[in-house]
């Protein structure tokens, strides 16, 4: 495990719009639990109507998952919150989300189109193009956390979906993070399901430690390599 907690995560920006595709015909595929996975999709448990139940991702990012998971530790497994994504679930996240996030942070001065901007590094604007869709209705995108031997999940600093400078994938690796309880500890869990992830092909969103993709056009940002899939925004 220490060659995984080692290595401290970058301290990074948020992403650059990229709008380059090539994409590919790539069929959604069913996740499902195993001994190294389990699954928790999250939206419906919190009372979205339109959340999804089952838990998809693309041919090759589910293959990336699974060797992915091979790599954890003896008892260790991964716990996925979110995969892909409905359209009607994007729009329904983004109004829901939108004034907690403007009260948090303390938005009220900023114009709409700078307070959408703002937003979008925690929910992406649920604009309705195929061709630069949402990352979640890409079904590249996958939210995740790590469970420990004793059935616990990691301690990582905050949850899921919160809106605080914590979510950020690196916020553990800086001289702020320094004093917090159990900072060293938090840090280390964090680098373990990032450089897990990363070793296996995907790409991570700074803004959120649990959120992490291939194929998208944020994965695109990164390697800058053209976006793979397109949105899909609804199951035939």
């Amino acid at each position: 495990m220490s060659n995984y907690t080692e290595t401290p995560i970058p301290v990074l920006p948020d992403l650059e719009q990229y709008t380059k595709t090539a994409f590919i015909d790539s069929p959604l595929t069913e996740v499902k639990e195993s001994e190294k996975i389990d699954i928790r999709m999250q939206y419906p448990v919190l009372g979205f109507k339109n959340g999804e139940q089952r838990c998809f991702l693309r041919r090759e990012v589910h293959e990336m998952l699974q060797n992915a998971a091979a790599k954890l530790p003896e008892g260790y497994r991964f716990r996925i919150w979110d995969t892909w994504r409905p359209f009607a679930l994007q729009e329904e996240l983004f109004v829901s989300y939108s004034a907690k996030i403007i009260k948090e942070f303390h938005l009220e001065d900023m114009s709409e189109e700078e307070q959408h901007s703002f937003i979008g590094k925690f929910v992406a604007n649920p604009i309705p193009d195929r061709t630069l869709p949402p990352a979640h209705t890409t079904g590249g995108a996958i939210d995740l956390t790590l469970v420990g031997p004793d059935g616990e999940e990691l301690e990582m600093g905050c949850g899921f979906d919160a809106f605080t400078d914590k979510t950020r994938a690196a916020f553990f690796e800086t001289e702020e993070a320094a004093g917090l309880p159990d900072a060293e500890l938090i840090r280390d869990n964090r680098r373990l399901l990032y450089h897990i992830m990363l070793e296996a092909g995907f790409t991570n969103l700074p803004s959120e430690w649990w959120h992490f993709e291939y194929g998208d056009k944020n994965w695109s940002a990164v390697v800058d390599k053209p976006a793979l899939y397109d949105g899909i925004f609804e199951l035939d």
